[in-house]
């Protein structure tokens, strides 16, 4: 049925893009249609009419796109003036229009290049100092022409995070005190500039190691400079490459001397910090959200409900970035011992044991039979929502505590309290191993706080 539904909705917007690219003057059939992997929030179609390339960009539901400071026209106006202000981008041809019936969206011109992560971070350095010169362009945008942007204050935005924590239950700790630490370090107000809200690697084009275009404006907004530089540097932007801090390609100094050299404003350190805890704090809780809008029926696709549990990454990184701050005693004390693991019987395979067949079954027997790489990309999420499920089974810990989270958050507790980080890092460890063991800053984690003795 689920392929069936794909092929439908293939047919259709085959149909309605040929009715919209003739609105252009490029008159002929559609050939080509395909999904492209990835993109948490919309959808991405690449087809072909006339000998040209284009790719649509789509919500999944209106409903989705509901709540978003930025709709599908103004994130296409955003792109225009980005492209006209002399920021790579691609060109926006067509937007949809209700008579269309192929939803919410609107058309660019394929960029040459690849998205690939893998592909951007094996790029030599000069693609560090192309992203900084781009963004640099990004921040010379005026704002005057774009008045319709959101724009994040750091205390208000502050305030967002924590209504936002309470919605998703407010119960993990990490989150409380990323909370806690930027009320406490609010940075004051700075120069509003335009932001691109999601630069990092994955949204930005690369051909032959060199920047073809950024991608995903749908975040675009007004705000601190520093923030767009923070969010490319956290490490779950950087794939892994955990001794390069800056996008994963070089160090943060060389980003910095970068940007200003493009005609950025002046890089400043406390700034940055400030702008780094926010969007892992902002990012654990865009991870909680989604879980929410799978029960809502906002999007009923499985990669939303398994991005949710990316949350425990999240709760990591922001013990690495927040320990600095406890005692060093506390930062020296060692480890709790993990809970032993649930008794294995010899007898009737356990449910576990179970969900390793399919997983095996899905890869031999599905797998080969599977053409698109949209297809063979959502296999890959169902095997690792299977995983989520048998390593759950086989015991992981609750990331819940309400009641401490309410102490950090009024002030009553912080990482001075003996034995509270200790506690957090060993549920940490043992949560991440559970929802997402291959995540790269768990295992360097891991040796760090394990050795202590």
């Amino acid at each position: 049925m689920a392929a069936e539904a794909q092929h439908n909705l293939a047919e259709g917007l085959a149909d309605g893009l040929g009715r919209v690219m003739g609105r252009t003057g490029r008159a002929g059939p559609v050939i080509g249609l395909l999904r492209l992997s990835g993109g948490a929030n919309m959808q991405s179609w690449r087809f072909e009419v006339g000998g040209e390339a284009f790719v649509l960009r789509r919500a999944p539901s209106a409903e989705w796109v509901a709540g978003r400071a930025l709709d599908m026209t103004k994130e296409a106006a955003v792109i225009r003036a980005a492209l006209a202000g002399g920021v790579p981008a691609p060109e926006v041809v067509a937007e949809l229009t209700p008579g269309d019936d192929i939803g919410l969206g609107f058309i660019m011109r394929c960029v040459p290049g690849s998205p690939d992560p893998e592909n951007a971070l094996s790029s030599p350095p000069v693609l560090l100092e192309e992203i900084a010169a781009a963004m640099a362009r990004v921040h010379a945008l005026d704002p005057a022409q774009l008045r319709f942007l959101p724009v994040l204050e750091p205390a208000a935005g502050v305030e967002g995070l924590a209504a936002q924590f309470a919605q998703c239950g407010g119960d993990r700790p990490p989150i409380a005190l990323g909370l806690a630490w930027l009320r406490a370090n609010l940075p004051p107000p700075a120069p509003l500039a335009v932001l691109h809200g999601d630069l990092r690697i994955g949204n930005i084009m690369v051909e032959d190691g060199h920047l073809s275009a950024l991608l995903d404006w749908e975040l675009a907004h007004l705000g601190d400079a520093h923030e767009d530089l923070a969010f490319g540097c956290m490490t779950v932007w950087r794939f892994g490459r955990l001794d390069k801090r800056g996008f994963g390609l070089g160090q943060i100094d060389d980003l910095a001397c970068a940007y200003q050299a493009a005609g950025g404003t002046t890089f400043d350190p406390q700034r940055f910090r400030f702008w780094l805890i926010y969007r892992t704090v902002w990012w654990a809780l865009s991870a909680l959200s989604m879980g929410k809008g799978w029960r809502g029926g906002a999007d009923r696709s499985l990669e939303r409900v398994v991005v949710a549990r990316r949350a425990s990454e999240q709760d990591l990184d922001l013990l690495l970035l927040l320990e600095a701050d406890a005692p060093e005693a506390e930062r020296l004390r060692p480890l709790p011992p993990s809970s032993p693991p649930p008794f294995v019987g010899e007898g009737e395979p356990s449910a576990a044991e179970i969900l390793t067949a399919v997983s095996e079954w899905l890869a031999a027997a599905v797998k080969p039979h599977m053409a698109s790489g949209r297809e063979r990309f959502e296999l890959a999420v169902a095997q690792n929502a299977l995983g989520i499920v048998r390593r759950e089974l086989a015991g992981r810990p609750s990331p819940h505590d309400k009641a401490l989270c309410d102490a950090i958050l009024a002030g009553r507790t912080t990482l001075a309290q003996p034995g509270l980080l200790a506690d957090l890092r060993r549920r940490v460890l043992d949560t991440l191993a559970a929802d997402m063991p291959k995540y790269p800053a768990l295992s360097e984690a891991r040796r760090i706080w394990e050795s202590l003795t």
